[in-house]
């Protein structure tokens, strides 16, 4: 990790990787990463037929904004909605929710949280192995 005037540039491989057996999650701007107090920013990548269960934020919005590849994204109660390259989701605090890769290809999601905090449950979850940078997975 830079510093770059008064920001930062981080890459992938600088950060940690929490690994799941549904994708990777990296974290590239957080409290811990770049000192932001605000917002929680980071990239996912979910494998073909997969995806992450349904689950909630009770303490921070999330916007979800599609890379590549294509996804039914699903509001508890409601239909799955398809989602392509292009789409921003945005998801109030506490809203259940999940989104499945239904595409052939990996789906790669930015993801942002407010405030931060959300990062630190991802971590804790007892599905997740964390993996080191110097580790590049």
């Amino acid at each position: 990790m830079g510093k770059v005037g008064d920001g930062y540039i981080v890459y992938g491989d600088e950060v940690e990787t929490l690994a799941y057996d549904w994708g990777d999650i990296k974290i590239l701007s957080s409290p811990a990463v770049t000192g932001a107090e605000r917002f929680t920013f980071g990239m996912v990548v979910t494998k073909p037929g997969k995806g992450h269960d349904f689950h909630n934020h009770p303490d921070a919005d999330e916007i979800i904004f599609v890379l590549s590849g294509e996804a039914e994204h699903i509001f508890e109660g409601e239909k799955p909605i398809r989602v392509r390259p292009g789409a921003s989701i945005y998801i109030p605090q506490g809203v259940v929710h999940s989104t499945i890769n239904v595409g052939w290809e990996p789906l790669r999601l930015l993801i942002v949280y407010a405030p931060t905090g959300a990062e630190k449950v991802l971590r804790d979850l007892p599905d997740c192995t964390v993996i080191p940078p110097s580790e590049v997975h």
